[in-house]
């Protein structure tokens, strides 16, 4: 038998991350700064975790209810309410998943196959296109452009749009460029997807990461709502990546069917994590207030650290990246993120890794600290220096 043989082609066909071996690089340096992982750099607020340890104190590791714990539910509806004015069932429209990226592959799945089509504004985040190739139906890339500030126009939309166009995934605040996108921008967008029958997978991990405005979700508007799947979890808020614990919500048809996936592939989310997010959700606002406040120090100086070394970058308003143009380098994107390892051991991912149209770009997060940060800035401004001769 040929193993290879028996493996789904459209599986062994999907390249790996293009982020992996920049990471397997920077493993075997000393002194190397990364300004590549999208990770907080803080700890889980303290009562968070002592929440989870109390929880394991009690002998509290049994399964949850599918759909995960009532009580959470109920929190995440108030604090989507509070917080955004969005209002969900906790029976029959919130599921607690493992991260966002579970429930992005869930609803995916309910979703498409093989025939259908789903619209990727790129760049972006990049389990989006290989979540969409698993299940067989095709992703159509729509790129963006950074006059627009890497947002989504409707008439790049509507040129996209097919026949067997089913779904469209957004993620704004944006990975990798740190774009938002404003309630005026989707009023555009709703007069476009209003009367058509596709539905949209709305990725809001990074929405209280945001340094200007105030976040908005195509779930507000009254025609989008039933069609809206809004996808957001705990990672990046409250700095709880390791805990893997996100949420979806949507209408009850598509719920059903999406519970029925998570309850054979998964049964339910950690325990543990379920206790710990409710106390975030109860009292971490003061905890996340803080992390943000830092985030916007570091976004401002990275900014500005890349203009003054010569590269132009748009002032982002969301998320914890910059998306700086290194075409001044004479460098491609790998190019220069290769070089800039090799030579002055500062990890930068190329935008090429969350898309074609991502060419001439390179992401760089601010999750780490300011003393990193400057020292990165200093390198690259180095490297720079050679480069312009």
């Amino acid at each position: 038998m040929n193993l290879k043989d028996m493996l789904r082609r459209n599986v062994v066909d999907t390249p790996p991350s293009g982020i992996r071996k920049y990471f397997d690089l920077i493993n075997e340096m000393k002194d190397a700064i990364s300004l590549g992982i999208g990770e907080p750099d803080f700890e889980t607020p303290w009562s968070v975790r002592e929440e989870g340890i109390w929880s394991l104190e009690k002998g509290k590791t049994h399964y949850s209810s599918n759909a995960g714990s009532v009580e959470l539910r109920q929190e995440i509806c108030r604090y989507l309410k509070s917080r955004f004015s969005l209002q969900y069932d906790p029976v029959h429209e919130v599921l607690v998943t493992v991260g966002g990226s579970e429930a992005i592959d869930l609803a995916l799945r309910v979703l498409v196959g093989p025939g259908d089509e789903v619209l990727i504004p790129e760049p972006c985040y990049v389990a989006y296109k290989g979540c969409t190739l698993f299940t067989g139906a095709t992703p159509v890339p729509i790129p963006l452009k950074a006059e627009n500030r890497f947002r989504l126009q409707p008439e790049e939309l509507l040129a996209a749009i097919t026949p067997r166009t089913k779904v469209l995934l957004l993620g704004y605040p944006n990975n990798p460029t740190g774009a938002t996108m404003d309630r005026e921008d989707y009023v555009r967008l709703v007069d476009v997807l209003k009367d058509r029958d596709i539905i949209v997978i709305s990725d809001e991990i990074y929405a209280e990461l945001l340094y200007q405005g105030k976040h908005a979700s195509l779930a507000e508007f009254p025609e989008m709502r039933d069609r809206t799947v809004l996808v957001s979890g705990f990672s990046k808020t409250f700095a709880m990546t390791g805990w893997r614990i996100g949420y979806v919500c949507c209408h009850p048809d598509l719920m059903e069917q999406m519970k029925k996936i998570h309850q054979f592939a998964i049964m339910c989310s950690p325990t543990t994590a379920q206790y710990a997010a409710v106390e975030a959700l109860k009292n971490g606002r003061p905890d996340v207030e803080r992390m943000v406040a830092e985030y916007n120090r570091r976004r401002r100086l990275m900014v500005d650290g890349f203009r003054k070394v010569g590269l132009d970058c748009f002032e982002p308003y969301g998320a914890f990246y910059v998306f700086p143009d290194v075409r001044k380098s004479g460098l491609n994107s790998d190019q220069f993120c290769e070089r800039l390892l090799l030579e002055e051991k500062v990890l930068m991912v190329p935008g090429t890794a969350f898309g074609d149209c991502g060419e001439g770009f390179a992401r760089a997060t601010y999750a780490t600290s300011l003393e990193n940060i400057r020292e990165a800035l200093f390198r690259i401004g180095r490297f720079m220096e050679k480069m312009l001769g």
